[in-house]
């Protein structure tokens, strides 16, 4: 399908383009508080945007040893797409694991999603299947150590169901490259991230997913998805576009007006130019 925006700022599909509306999605641990800089530079901008709370993640209260399957972790998301108008699309971002979200969105809700980015993020057709899956799209921070704080919300007998990365070394792994202040803001904000229900993410195919253009945000100094593993995904399953950024794995603290940029720019190549869903 090929989509023009027509000269009253409206595209054949019914979508109103004369505000561009972002919708941001964290990952593991994180919440909406990550996009602050960029929420301000899109809304000053003129841009409307929605940032997502994930379940047990940012001011959502649950707990995350009791969060389970994708489906319930990613319910906050799905309701917002689900409440969406028919006639509006939005341009989805997803950070990190945050890909795994707007990748299901993309099958449920392709109708009403004009873009989709990832920025550092999982990027699997269909989520986690296979081993080559898991080794493209979960980080591997063996090489540091003991990094993690586990919870095991089934019994110490099984899997654990969360995951945080101990604050020692946080700003090392997540945020060398960010100034202090936000790796310190990170520190008091940052909550177990429900590891059993991410890593459990399966999407069947259904043909709906191909109809949402994607872009990929390359990290060059990513420690936790490493550009090794982000080259892997985008050869798998090709975007659109691919950019890149001289950053580490979060680009909204350590490189926000060149993330915005480059936001901005991929939604304006989208609309701007034929597209083929």
């Amino acid at each position: 399908m090929s989509v023009r925006v027509g000269e009253e700022g409206v595209d054949p599909r019914g979508s109103v383009a004369l505000k561009q509306h972002f919708v941001l999605v964290h990952g593991i641990g994180g919440g909406s508080w990550c996009w602050y800089k960029i929420r301000c530079l899109m809304e000053n901008s003129g841009y409307e945007v929605s940032c997502i709370d994930l379940k047990s993640s940012g001011i959502d209260q649950s707990d995350a040893d009791s969060v389970l399957s994708f489906d319930d972790y990613n319910k906050p998301l799905m309701d917002f797409m689900s409440a969406l108008p028919e006639n509006e699309q939005v341009i989805l971002v997803g950070h990190s694991a945050g890909g795994l979200s707007i990748t299901q969105a993309c099958h449920k809700f392709a109708n009403k999603i004009r873009l989709a980015v990832y920025v550092a993020a999982t990027m699997l057709k269909l989520g986690y299947w296979t081993d080559q899956d898991l080794k493209d799209g979960v980080p591997d921070l063996s090489e540091y150590g003991d990094v993690y704080e586990l919870g095991f919300g089934l019994g110490h007998d099984k899997p654990p169901t969360s995951a945080l990365v101990k604050k020692e070394f946080q700003r090392k792994i997540i945020y060398p490259l960010s100034p202090h202040e936000d790796s310190t803001l990170a520190a008091m904000l940052l909550r177990p991230g429900p590891v059993l229900a991410l890593t459990s993410a399966q999407f069947r195919e259904d043909g709906e997913v191909e109809k949402v253009p994607r872009a990929y945000i390359r990290t060059r100094h990513d420690k936790v998805v490493k550009p090794e593993q982000q080259e892997a995904m985008i050869k798998r399953w090709p975007p659109s576009t691919v950019y890149e950024l001289d950053s580490d794995h979060s680009p909204f603290f350590s490189s926000p007006f060149l993330l915005f940029g480059l936001l901005v720019k991929a939604a304006a190549l989208d609309v701007g130019l034929d597209a083929t869903c």
